[in-house]
C-alpha cells in the first residue's frame, strides 16, 4: 500500500499533532504543507459533515498578506472581480488570472483593514506572483505569508457549537462571508462564516500558530455534545454542491469563464485587472481559443472515485476528460465533473468515459453547476 512520508522539508500545520492523534489516515501535499484528506472512513465522514459537525485542518489554505498604502489597488488589479465595495469585515471570492486570461487561483479575498488584505489561496505559488506584480508596478506594499492558519468547523450543527464557543451574539451578527476578530481562552483568530461545503459553518483563521493543538482540543471538547468528529474537505459533498476544486476539475490552461465562474468576473465595467483584455476577447469569440466548459455528468458506473482523469469521447471523437467521479450518497448514483469541448456540453449529451477496466456512459446533466462561493 502506498504511503506518504513525513519529513522536515514539507511543513506541518499548527494542528498536525492533533490530526495524528485523531487518526488521520491519509495526507496530501497542498501549498507545500501536509494536509489530511481522510480519517479512514469516507462514508462516516460524509455522514458527520451532513448531519452533525466536522472539524477540518485546512491550515494548508495559506494566506498571502498584502499591506500598505497601495494594497487595495493592487488587490483589485490582481482580482478579476470588482472589489470596490469590499471593506473591513467582508470577504469575497475573487478569481485571479494571468495575462492570457488563464485562471491561476481562486482565493477568498479577506479585507482585514482598509490597507491590509489576505488572499486565502488554493494550491499554487500566488505569493511569488503577487510579489512580482507588485514589484513591476512599483506598489507601496509589503507582500508576505503571515502566521495565519484556518481551522474549519462545518456541518448543520456548526452554528450551535460556534455560539457556545464565542457567544450567540457574535455568531448571529456574522453574515455569510463576513468576519471579525475573536478569541477563545486567549487564543486569537479571525472568525469567518465560510468553508468549502454547503452544509454551513465557519473558518477560524488562527493568528498564533503556537496554539493550534490547544485550539483543536477546545473545539473538540465543546463539540462533544453535538457529535463532533475530525474530517477533511469532502469530495462527495462538494461535487454534489457544485464547489470548484481549482486545478483538479479542469486543465491548467482553463479560464474562469470556462469553469463556470463568469458571475465572479467583472468584464462590463471600468475596473482593470490582469487578463481582462484576453477574457473579453474570449467572450466575444475573438481569442481563437477552442471553447470548453466544466459540466456535471451522471455516470453509469460503480461507486468508486477515479484517481486520474479519464478520456471522454462522443461518437468516437475525443471531446475532453472526466476529471472527477464520486458516488453521491444524497443522489444515490455516481456523479462527476467533466471538462469538455463546448459542443459536447449540452444537457443530455451522451459521452463515453474510458476507465482502466471498461468504458462507462456519462450523460451531461442539466443541473446547475452551483454557486461556488459568495
Amino acid at each position: 500500500m502506498s504511503q506518504i512520508g513525513f519529513g522536515s522539508r514539507i511543513r506541518k500545520s499548527p494542528f498536525f499533532d492533533s490530526t495524528i492523534e485523531a487518526g488521520a489516515a491519509a495526507f496530501t501535499i497542498y501549498n507545500r504543507m501536509y494536509m489530511p484528506v481522510s480519517y479512514g472512513n469516507p462514508d462516516a465522514e460524509y455522514e458527520l459533515l451532513t448531519t452533525a459537525v466536522a472539524l477540518w485542518d485546512v491550515a494548508a489554505e495559506r494566506q498571502v498578506e498584502i499591506v500598505g498604502p497601495d494594497a487595495k489597488a493592487l488587490v483589485q488589479y490582481l482580482s478579476a472581480r470588482n472589489l470596490e465595495s469590499i471593506k473591513p469585515g467582508v470577504a469575497r471570492y475573487a478569481p485571479l488570472c494571468d495575462h492570457n486570461g488563464v485562471l491561476i487561483n481562486d482565493p477568498i479575498v479577506v479585507c482585514v483593514n482598509p490597507d491590509r488584505y489576505w488572499l486565502s489561496i488554493a494550491d499554487s505559488d500566488v505569493l511569488l506572483w503577487v510579489r512580482a506584480v507588485a514589484g513591476e508596478r512599483g506598489d507601496n506594499v509589503d507582500v508576505f505569508e503571515p502566521d495565519v492558519s484556518p481551522l474549519a468547523i462545518q456541518g448543520p450543527l456548526a452554528e450551535q457549537l460556534m455560539a457556545d464557543l464565542v457567544g450567540p451574539e457574535m455568531v448571529a451578527g456574522l453574515g455569510f462571508f463576513k468576519h471579525c476578530f475573536a478569541e477563545i481562552q486567549g487564543i486569537p483568530f479571525v472568525l469567518c462564516r465560510s468553508g468549502w461545503s454547503k452544509q454551513g459553518g465557519f473558518e477560524l483563521f488562527l493568528t498564533d500558530g503556537t496554539r493550534g493543538n490547544e485550539l483543536w482540543s477546545i473545539v473538540m471538547d465543546a463539540g462533544e455534545k453535538y457529535g463532533i468528529g475530525p474530517g477533511t474537505p469532502n469530495q462527495q459533498e462538494r461535487i454534489e454542491s457544485g464547489l470548484l476544486s481549482y486545478g483538479s476539475d479542469h486543465l491548467r490552461d482553463a479560464t474562469p469563464l470556462e469553469v463556470g465562474l463568469g458571475a465572479f468576473v467583472s468584464l462590463d465595467n471600468d475596473i482593470d485587472f490582469i487578463g481582462k483584455a484576453a477574457l473579453l476577447a474570449d467572450r466575444s469569440g475573438q481569442s481563437g481559443r477552442r471553447p470548453r466548459r466544466l459540466v456535471n455528468v451522471d455516470i453509469n458506473g460503480p461507486a468508486i472515485s477515479n484517481t486520474h482523469p479519464w478520456p471522454l469521447t462522443r461518437g468516437g471523437v475525443p471531446v475532453g476528460e472526466l476529471r472527477n467521479m464520486v458516488w453521491s450518497p444524497r443522489l444515490q448514483r455516481s456523479i462527476g465533473l467533466a471538462f469538455v469541448d463546448a459542443v459536447a456540453a449540452e444537457p443530455g449529451t451522451v459521452l463515453s468515459a474510458q476507465a482502466e477496466w471498461q468504458t462507462l456512459e456519462a450523460v451531461v446533466s442539466g443541473q446547475p453547476f452551483g454557486d461556488p462561493r459568495a
